[in-house]
Order: C-alpha cells, then sequence, then structure tokens
C-alpha cells in the first residue's frame, strides 16, 4: 500500500475543539467506571459516588482535657477569694482526654487548674457548662454527607473516614495509558551496547518521562517495548497494547512525515485521524486520532521525538483527558507577571511556548528565555516557566513585561539567584553544593556571556555575573569591564577560582597542535566562542599579540555558547580543537594544551549582597569541601577563592 503522510497546521484552540468533540461523539469523555477500595488504599483517588458517614465522631461525649469532670452547678462561687474545695472521688472526678464523661458531669476543669489537698482538690473559677468537654457528634454526626462524589482524597479525608467508620470508598479507576516508542534508532538504557552510544543511535529516554507524566496526573503507564520503524510492527504493538486493557495509547515519534514515520498511516489503517499537524512549537507533528477497538473507539496520541515536543504534547492533549476521566477538573495554572530580560522574535502563525528562567531581582519578577530547540530538554528542566506566543505576535522587545505560566511553586521564585554571565563548571558545582546545604535556595545560570552578563547586572536582571574579561591595555581582569559596562553603584567582584584556560584537541593530538599559533594552519578546524564571551576576548587578545589574522583561521565564525558545548564539538570530530578550560577537556576526555591562567570572579551589585540566596552563594566559597570539589575537577586553583575587592562604577567612567 502506498505510504500516504501529510501534516497540517491545525491552529492549537482548533485541534484542543476537535479532539474534545470527537472525545464527546465517542463517549470517551467522561470517567471510565468505579472500583471497591480499602481506605487505606484510597488516598490521592477520586470518589465515585458521595459517602456519608457510618458513625458519630466522637461517638459518645468525651473529656478534651486532662483533669476532672465536675457538675457545672457545683463550682458556682468559685474564685481568687474564694476557693473552693472538690472532694475526690465525690464532686471532682479525675478523667483522661478522650476518656467518657461521666454521666452525671457536664463538665472538665484542667489538671493545671486544680490544687491537690490531700483527698480534694482546690479551684478558683467556677467551670461553664460543657467546659472541656466534645459533644458526641462534635466533629462528624451518623448519616452526615462526609464527602461529594468528585472529590479527591487527600491524608485528612482519610482521617475523617475512617473515624466516621467508613471502611472502604468507591473511586474512579484510574486510566493505564500504554506508551509505544518508536525508531530504529532508539537502544535501551543499560543494554551492553548503551555506552558509549554508537553513531546514529540515541539512549531512548522519553518514556521514563512520558510514564512520569503519566502517574503525575494519576494514570497507570504501561511502557512497552520499543518498535522498529515499520508499519506492521507499530500497528501489532498497538493491537498488543489494546489487548493489555490500554485506556489511551501514547505512540511517541514518528509522527511527523518523514521517510519513516507510520503513526499516521496506520492509525488511519485501525481507525480515524483527527488532527495530523498542529500550529504550535514546539510540538507541530502531533496527531491526534481515534482506533477501532472491540470495546469501542480508543484515543491515540503520536507524539513528536523531540523530548519538549514530547513533554509539551502529552501537557496539551493528555493530561486534561487523564484528570476527565477521574472526575478530575482540569486546573487552570498559575501565573506570574515578569519582565522579558531579551527580545524574543516571533513566529505569526503558530502559538510558541518558550521556557523561561526566573527569578525576583529587587521589586520584579524577571524572565530569562531558555534556548528554544525542541530537542533541549535540559532547557526544560531548568525552567520555572513557560511564556506563551500567541500566533498574532510578530516578537517581544526585551524590558516587555507579561504573564509567565509557572511551572514551579510561587515562592520558589524567591530563592532564585540569577547568574548571568560566563560559563563555569565551578559555577555548576556551586549551584550543587548550594542546593545540597541549602534545598531553599537555587543557583540559575544563563550562558551568555561575560560583557552580557555585566548588561544583565546594568539592566537589574540578575543577582550576579559570571566574568573573566582580560584587559590587553593593563593584563588585569575585570577591573575595567565593570566600571564601563556594569551596573551604577558598587559593585563587589569575589574571586571563584583562578583556573587554567588552553586548547582542547582529541586524544593523542593527531594534528599535533602545539598552541594558539597553529590555529592559523589550513588543515586545523576551529570553534570559537560566541562574541561578548571572556574566552573569546582572552582568543583575540591572544591572536593580536601572534599577529594572526582571525579570518585566517578556519572555524573563527562558528561560535558555541559554553566550554562543554566547544568541547564536544571537539570530540564529536566537527572540530579540531577549541579554546576552553582543562576541566571541561577533562569531563570529555580530550587532551588539553595550556595557554593561560585567568581570574574567573562573581561580579554583584552592593543592591543584591542581601539577597538571602546571594549570602548563602557567598558562604559557600568559603566551605572546604566546596573548594575540594572544585580542584578535584582539575586546572582550578583555589587559594584566592572568596577574595573580594571593591568596584566603584562613576558616570564618568563611560557608563
Amino acid at each position: 500500500m502506498k505510504r500516504s503522510v501529510y501534516l497540517d497546521n491545525v491552529p492549537l484552540p482548533e485541534a484542543m475543539a476537535t479532539f474534545h468533540r470527537a472525545l464527546v461523539a465517542a463517549d470517551l469523555h467522561r470517567p471510565l467506571g468505579k472500583e471497591l477500595l480499602a481506605l487505606a488504599d484510597a488516598g490521592s483517588r477520586v470518589l465515585a459516588d458521595p459517602v456519608f458517614a457510618r458513625a458519630s465522631s466522637p461517638a459518645y461525649y468525651a473529656a478534651a482535657m486532662d483533669g476532672y469532670a465536675v457538675q457545672a452547678g457545683s463550682t458556682r462561687g468559685a474564685g481568687e477569694t474564694t476557693p473552693l474545695r472538690l472532694v475526690l472521688g465525690q464532686t471532682a472526678l479525675p478523667v483522661d482526654t478522650g476518656a467518657p464523661l461521666p454521666s452525671d458531669c457536664d463538665a472538665v476543669i484542667m489538671l493545671e487548674d486544680a490544687v491537690p489537698e490531700g483527698a480534694a482538690v482546690v479551684i478558683t473559677a467556677a467551670a461553664p457548662r460543657w467546659q472541656h468537654v466534645r459533644a458526641a457528634g462534635e466533629d462528624v454526626v451518623a448519616g452526615q454527607l462526609l464527602y461529594p462524589g468528585n472529590h479527591l482524597l487527600g491524608p485528612a479525608d482519610l482521617a475523617v473516614l475512617a473515624s466516621a467508620g467508613v471502611a472502604e470508598v468507591a473511586a474512579w479507576r484510574r486510566p493505564r495509558v500504554a506508551v509505544i516508542p518508536s525508531g530504529d534508532e532508539l537502544i535501551a538504557l543499560g543494554s551492553p551496547d548503551s555506552l558509549p552510544v554508537p553513531a546514529g543511535k540515541i539512549l531512548e529516554s522519553n518514556s521514563f518521562m512520558l510514564a512520569g507524566l503519566v502517574r503525575e496526573f494519576g494514570g497507570v503507564p504501561d511502557v512497552r517495548q520499543p518498535v522498529a520503524d515499520d508499519p506492521r510492527s507499530l500497528a501489532e504493538a498497538i493491537e498488543r497494547a489494546i489487548a493489555g486493557g490500554a485506556d489511551l495509547i501514547v505512540v511517541n515519534a514518528g509522527s511527523s512525515a518523514g521517510a519513516r514515520d507510520f503513526t499516521a498511516q496506520v492509525a488511519r489503517q485501525m481507525g480515524e485521524v483527527l488532527v495530523h499537524g498542529v500550529a504550535m512549537r514546539p510540538g507541530k507533528p502531533v496527531l491526534l486520532a481515534l482506533v477501532r477497538t472491540a470495546r469501542g473507539r480508543l484515543p491515540l496520541l503520536g507524539l513528536p521525538g523531540y523530548p519538549v515536543s514530547a513533554w509539551l504534547s502529552f501537557r496539551l492533549f493528555a493530561m486534561p483527558l487523564l484528570l476527565k476521566w477521574q472526575g478530575r477538573a482540569v486546573p487552570r495554572p498559575p501565573t506570574e507577571p515578569a519582565v522579558l530580560t531579551r527580545r524574543l522574535p516571533g513566529l505569526p502563525g503558530f502559538t510558541e511556548f518558550v521556557r523561561v528562567r526566573m527569578g525576583r531581582v529587587g521589586d520584579r519578577t524577571v524572565a530569562v528565555p531558555q534556548p528554544r530547540g525542541a530537542g533541549v530538554l535540559t532547557s526544560l528542566t531548568r525552567a520555572e516557566g513557560l511564556l506563551i506566543l500567541p500566533p498574532d505576535c510578530e516578537g517581544l522587545e526585551a524590558g516587555a513585561t507579561l504573564p509567565v505560566e509557572l511551572l514551579v511553586d510561587r515562592a520558589q521564585l524567591d530563592g532564585t539567584v540569577l547568574a548571568a554571565g560566563s560559563h563555569d563548571l565551578a559555577l555548576d558545582l556551586l549551584a550543587a553544593h548550594l542546593r545540597a546545604c541549602s534545598p531553599e535556595f537555587t543557583l540559575a545560570s544563563a550562558n551568555v556571556g561575560s560583557l552580557a552578563g555585566l548588561a544583565a547586572l546594568r539592566r537589574g536582571e540578575a543577582h550576579l555575573a559570571g566574568v573573566h574579561l582580560l584587559d590587553p591595555a593593563t593584563g588585569e581582569y575585570n577591573l575595567s569591564y565593570v566600571l564601563r559596562w556594569g551596573p551604577p553603584g558598587r559593585t563587589l567582584l569575589v574571586t571563584l577560582a583562578w583556573r587554567q584556560q588552553g586548547l582542547m584537541v582529541a586524544p593523542g593530538n593527531p594534528l599535533g597542535i602545539s598552541g594558539l599559533a597553529d590555529l592559523g594552519r589550513p588543515d586545523v578546524a576551529f570553534v570559537n566562542r560566541q562574541r561578548g564571551a571572556g574566552t573569546r576576548v582572552l582568543l583575540d587578545y591572544e591572536l593580536e599579540r601572534l599577529r594572526i589574522d582571525p579570518q585566517a583561521i578556519k572555524g573563527y565564525d562558528r561560535e558555541e555558547y559554553g566550554h562543554l558545548a566547544v568541547g564536544a564539538a571537539v570530540a564529536s570530530g566537527v572540530a579540531d580543537t577549541g579554546l576552553g578550560i582543562l576541566a571541561a577537556a577533562r569531563a570529555l576526555g580530550l587532551d588539553f594544551i595550556p595557554v593561560t591562567a585567568e581570574r574567573y570572579e562573581l561580579a554583584i551589585p552592593a543592591s543584591n549582597l542581601t539577597h538571602p540566596g546571594v549570602c548563602r552563594v557567598l558562604e559557600q566559597l568559603e566551605q572546604p569541601r566546596f573548594r575540594e570539589a572544585v580542584e578535584a575537577l582539575g586546572g582550578y586553583d583555589t587559594s584566592r577563592t572568596g577574595e573580594q575587592r571593591w568596584v566603584e562604577w562613576q558616570v564618568s567612567s563611560g557608563g
């Protein structure tokens, strides 16, 4: 049969409405059915029926305090000047908290309000009727409605049910979601040939994320074995999932229009394709379908292979369905107004979801856009929010204030320390040590280069910046740049470490590269850092000193953000060498040719030194364990870590 593949460009609201209408028509929009659960198994489940109390709580009048049960009338007249003596066992009966109240008593005097005196106690205040007494049915009365249907049971609810004599409840069944990874390129994590990852292969990882999402939204994941890029194999895998009792089938990858993408073809053969291609980024190739089964029709969701696309598509289309199947309302995500730190071009005709890092700097919440690529999963794990650009948006300017959908608790923004500027592995290590010692704080880094980091401080968009900018005129690091480009007022420069910069080369140095002078050779392919990065400034300084024309260097215009990215280019063979730090070379198994030692500092405006998270960051610099861990990376000298110097920005300095 000829393969029929197409991709629409359906607007996101229309795609969601189409899917919903089809589910309603197929009667697939309601809870799936009831099951009877023992109370011990009912936590975080949704009630299918109302629940009524079977017993009152408490079931009898009970003492609410340790003390003495009395008849309130017998204490009348007791006061500071007219103490009253009650005889134990007659007019004062000892009781413990929760004990039944003697039938002829109607009040309890607390133990500490009665003074023992032989076989009696003395009180100095009268007891009003029902003082410190829990009435029968005070909390729950037998027969009363405890919870309506569709109530999500929390821990306290379980205690209420138990106290009311309810031993089991009817709950909506959890939806079973079959996750089918698809692709010839997939290899299983932990398999004998998984590491190092062979060329052309990728570790199958999306199923871990999708299974976690299923659990997060109350479903039961059923992760299937990966299937090959073959329509028959995919159809058989779907049939097995149906036979296994799946309520929803999620096929990951194969939903696009490539030569090995068969999800749409198979879904069409087994049922009806509702939507194939949604005008959103990331996630355009998403597929929505219904397949035929002996039980009726079953929803099938085809997700793109890129992890961010898969995550977003699942949240948009599967999450509401899973919640509805359990009688739960689809929550409206909280938002936070935030200031955009840099311009974002729009994508007319598409709804775009941009991951952002967020934190509060001064009296503003700022949003730092993360890489927009659908394959950059770490941009999602490090994001605190989603910025949603509508289809008619032509772009957003830096400084714009707009609502951002939160992916974390709002309180977490208060504990986020935003770091802009140069990338360094020691800064990553600092973030790890900070979180380990103070879980309420997060050090979030945006690797934009030293100059861009100072600019972010100047605009009030970061708490601190990592800088290592060499002044060619003085040979000094950072001072002149902070004076010219840094924030107004006083800025504290704190040494993170001195570190080795050099050329990273393939193991064994096959081209015999000995130093920067070899970059001019025609057989050497170089990979550079972006403009404004301290490493780029250092390179340009050294090239001028060596009288090497940058345009004579093959690959001078190829830019990467971060030392590990440069190292990865060398390790993959895309480049022969790149300038970076020894720690990055070691992390990637590369050889290293030293060029110079440089001072890497944290620039912190004085106004940010009162931020509790910034204070904790500075405390970490003094910890021996942190310094030892930095030294262990290789190429670092921490003997001057924590050293401080102040820079005073002046209007006349050229700022």
